[in-house]
């Protein structure tokens, strides 16, 4: 369920008269997302999203997030693209909420993962990363390693319940993970810029067996490049039963070195990331198992599937994360 708030066909209608892309002619519900209201608008002359941000995004920060989007699609990059009204804006208010038009990406997102879809993805990353350098303005990671100690309080008092001891377990690889984080103490810092963040493989589109763009940006910030591949890696790169796929992580970077090549500190990092990246979407896969009432029209994700791969990316740390 991503539509959590209704759009009356008079006040759509309205709205777009804001806009040069014609008159609407239906706008269906779209099921995917838990974060904001998605819609697939038809209109006489295309067709577009329309997303309403809900309370979890910061209204403050959308433009950030509209601008990078359209800084990277000027570029090359296959995303969406936000769509100007007849002010040049474009973000304005719908039904109450924040609300923005973006351009339509043909494909749609895959469960089937194979090595060559990992290589794929890696070389888009890489792109995403090159690409996004002349875009000057930073958003500061607010799901970074800052964040983790308080979700984890946040968690205590109903995290056994999911599993005993996995308050515990997390909180031990915490300890190790944080000291070693790049820029801590006397750890060298990476080179930063533009990441996405959340590029899990229902944020990949394909059309056919052939990547076709890269959508939902809104946890986008600006930290590691290292950081995003490894939140690539765990996320793409572990089958059903949480066993670590290592031809999957080398073709993806591989392809991902093909277009922008790792330094060494890069490398070395790259197991204390991939395990930070397994702490946060545990972290907040818990918090939200613990804290979202059993009759909410959400979906949760289990939290024990990141835990296991968080135990796995912590047991290669002071090692090779990669074959």
């Amino acid at each position: 369920m991503a539509v959590y708030t209704e759009v009356p066909e008079d006040a759509l209608a309205a709205f777009l008269e804001g806009y040069d892309i014609g008159r609407p002619v239906s706008c269906r519900g779209i099921a995917e997302g838990v974060e904001n209201s998605n819609f697939l608008l038809k209109t006489t002359q295309a067709t577009f999203i329309l997303t309403l941000y809900e309370r979890r995004v910061n209204p403050d920060e959308l433009p950030w997030f509209l601008g990078l989007m359209q800084y990277l699609a000027g570029r090359g990059l296959s995303c969406p693209l936000p769509v100007a009204d007849r002010q040049g804006q474009t973000l304005r208010t719908l039904s109450g909420k924040p609300a923005a038009i973006t351009t339509f990406l043909p494909g749609g997102w895959s469960a089937q993962i194979t090595e060559d879809r990992c290589a794929q993805v890696g070389v888009a990353m890489a792109r995403l990363h090159l690409l996004g350098e002349g875009f000057v303005a930073e958003r500061p990671n607010s799901m970074g390693p800052q964040s983790w100690s308080g979700l984890l309080d946040a968690c205590r008092a109903g995290g056994d319940a999911v599993r005993p001891g996995l308050v515990c377990e997390i909180e031990a690889v915490l300890a190790r993970v944080l000291p070693a984080w790049p820029g801590v103490g006397n750890n060298p810092t990476l080179p930063r810029g533009q990441i996405h963040a959340d590029l899990f493989p229902d944020n990949v589109f394909f059309q056919g067996d052939r990547l076709s763009g890269v959508i939902d940006f809104y946890f986008a910030c600006t930290d590691w490049y290292a950081y995003d591949l490894a939140i690539t890696l765990n996320a793409w790169c572990f089958d059903a039963e949480q066993r670590f796929l290592p031809a999957h992580a080398s073709a993806m970077v591989d392809a991902y070195r093909s277009i922008r090549p790792l330094e060494a500190a890069e490398e070395a990092a790259l197991a204390t990331l991939a395990t930070g990246a397994a702490i946060r979407f545990t972290l907040t896969r818990l918090y939200d198992w613990i804290h979202t009432p059993p009759d909410a029209l959400v979906t949760r994700k289990d939290p024990l599937d990141y835990a296991a791969r968080m135990a796995f990316c912590a047991s290669r740390m002071g090692g090779s994360f990669v074959p």
